[in-house]
């Protein structure tokens, strides 16, 4: 036989329900305008963070466009009309950019033969700590290659000598600055050697192998692999 339903149970139930219903009723009478509100504000902030980000990607689109124009007519930056538009795409808040205007800007002031203030621009982006190391690297050995002639020999050796290291990107051309320096001390010794591993490292740009290699022979010192270094592992 089927057993019947408790009565009480069916009533507790009864009075349960009601019971919340009536706690639900309250909570929104008191919060209800509130909630709304958050809701509201919510969905403000969520629109205008993607409107920030769309109006950042077109921002960045176009910056890409005008650098990619300064790429293509390298003697643009020195142009008045230009100075303007690098001067914005330096305060970029996109990395790459923000550096190659930069460079831009050094470049521009080469041309006006303006050493000092295109190194101090280099200086500037080698002291950037917000920039990846690479082009921090890069600006360091284009401003000391302009300031070679006014810096002491050990200031470039010190300088540059974590970057004149095999594997190291800029290992040929900071090495040929730290080499030249040591010309300069008359440790003609490590100069040999310096210049001997530029002349032997493959990854080097084949002009700056060739002047190493002929600056090695000039100091005594062999540069050109034989075949069995060549086989060796």
């Amino acid at each position: 036989m089927a057993v019947p339903p408790n009565p009480d149970e069916a009533f507790l139930r009864e009075v349960d329900e009601e019971l919340r219903r009536d706690q639900l009723a309250s909570v929104w009478t008191r919060y209800g305008r509130w909630l709304i509100l958050a809701v509201v504000a919510a969905l403000a902030l969520f629109g205008g963070f993607l409107y920030w980000q769309h109006h950042k990607t077109e921002a960045a689109g176009k910056q890409g466009e005008e650098l990619q124009a300064l790429v293509e007519d390298p003697a643009a930056a020195a142009k008045p009309a230009t100075a303007k538009v690098l001067q914005e795409l330096a305060g970029s808040n996109v990395d790459g950019y923000r550096a190659t205007a930069k460079f831009a800007q050094a470049d521009a002031l080469l041309q006006k033969k303006d050493l000092k203030g295109a190194a101090a621009k280099l200086a500037e982006i080698a002291g950037d700590t917000s920039l990846d190391q690479p082009f921090r690297d890069l600006a360091l050995v284009r401003q000391t290659s302009i300031e070679f002639d006014d810096l002491k020999p050990d200031i470039i050796v010190n300088r540059l000598r974590p970057l004149a290291v095999k594997g190291n990107p800029w290992f040929g051309s900071a090495g040929e600055l730290v080499a030249g320096a040591y010309l300069r001390m008359n440790r003609k010794d490590l100069a040999g050697t310096l210049f001997s591993q530029i002349g032997r490292e493959e990854t080097v740009p084949a002009t700056l192998r060739q002047r190493a290699v002929q600056m090695a022979g000039v100091l005594g010192v062999d540069a050109v692999e034989t075949p069995e270094e060549k086989k060796a592992p």
